[in-house]
């Protein structure tokens, strides 16, 4: 019997919508494939719907979504609304209300797309960071006293508890086993100055490692993370580090790997609702030129699929991008693919269609 899963789409801002859509066509194209069933919801969530009613994030949205197996997620960003209030109201609640405490980014460099590493090759960069999703900076814990005065202060403080930091750790060892390469997990942290929290991260990260002793540990500070992660990225298999951490360090991983075009990631919660989104904006200057590269987008599927227990067609989804990476698309840059964002969801497409 044939398995169903609801997914609920949210196309969101600018560009999201085209590359959804291409998202979509090869989602579709690869479960006819494999034979399960993908029924979409679609919510419109995002600045113009923000505009439009003064809603951000509804209670009963929260509730409808929370009858889905996964959300699809286009992109968040309106250049007529002030920053932060969607990212806020819309990303990080869905994080956290459906606590998806892993933030799980692929990094990988697919043949026939260009890196700014010299001599380096898709032999190279092949690599996960696992960033903690609910807690540290991000929880939102701090405030402000005198504001708008000389002696204004504000203070924002990093929430790092046993019990979120473990788990986070503990998901970096099980994806590192089940990755099966270099069978290597790094820490990134900095316990030289935030003695606290790293020193927290520290004794959890060994604590766990001890249950895992087929699996090498390290720890590397952030700042030689990224020095580490230009010069010798073949070092590194999963990455483990905290929210504000692994913010950083995936903006520089994107482009290592080629560019936002690439870049996909998962929200996850192994145990519940995860949600899956291209790491780029929502690229409101191009909105509706069909410039835009859609292979975030549908490695964002492909990574939905794979959480989901689809390995099979995850695995299609991929062996077509790297077919059209490394034959068709001439750059993966906004305006230089050769082909318009359509164009290119059919050639993944059609790559499924004749080979499974």
């Amino acid at each position: 019997m044939s398995k169903t899963y609801q997914i609920a789409v949210v196309p969101g801002d600018g560009t999201g919508p085209e590359v959804v859509a291409e998202g979509i066509k090869v989602l579709n194209a690869v479960a006819r494939k494999a034979q399960f069933t993908l029924n979409y919801t679609h919510y419109p969530i995002g600045g113009d719907h923000y505009k439009a009613t003064g809603e951000i994030l509804t209670d009963a949205t929260k509730q409808a979504l929370s009858k889905a197996d996964a959300i699809y997620l286009g992109a968040i960003g309106h250049p007529d609304v002030k920053p932060g209030i969607l990212e806020k109201g819309i990303l990080l609640d869905l994080r956290f209300h459906f606590d998806q405490y892993v933030n799980l980014r692929p990094v990988k460099l697919y043949e026939g797309v260009a890196t700014p590493l010299k001599d380096k090759g898709p032999a190279d960069i092949d690599f996960v960071v696992v960033r903690e999703n609910t807690e540290g900076l991000y929880a939102g814990a701090g405030g402000c006293l005198k504001r708008g005065t000389p002696d204004e202060v504000a203070v924002q403080e990093s929430i790092n508890t046993r019990k979120g930091v473990e788990r986070c750790i503990r998901f970096a060892f099980e994806y590192c086993r089940k990755r099966n390469k270099a069978k290597k997990v790094t820490l990134c942290g900095k316990t030289n100055v935030l003695t606290y929290a790293f020193n927290l991260w520290e004794r959890a990260f060994y604590e766990v490692a001890k249950e895992y002793p087929d699996i090498q540990t390290d720890y590397a500070h952030v700042d030689a993370i990224c020095m580490w992660m230009v010069k010798n990225p073949e070092w590194f298999d999963v990455i483990v580090t905290d929210n504000m951490f692994g913010d950083i360090i995936t903006d520089l991983a994107a482009m290592i790997q080629g560019g936002m075009g690439i870049a996909a990631g998962g929200n996850i919660n192994p145990k519940g609702i995860s949600m899956f989104e291209p790491i780029g904006g929502s690229a409101p200057k191009y909105t509706g030129k069909q410039v835009i590269n859609p292979i975030a987008a549908i490695m964002a599927g492909q990574l939905m699929l794979e959480t989901l227990g689809q390995e099979k067609a995850a695995r299609w989804i991929e062996a077509a991008v790297m077919k059209v990476l490394r034959e068709d698309i001439k750059d993966v840059a906004a305006g230089k693919m050769g082909y318009t964002t359509g164009q290119v969801g059919d050639l993944v497409v059609d790559f499924i269609e004749k080979n499974y």
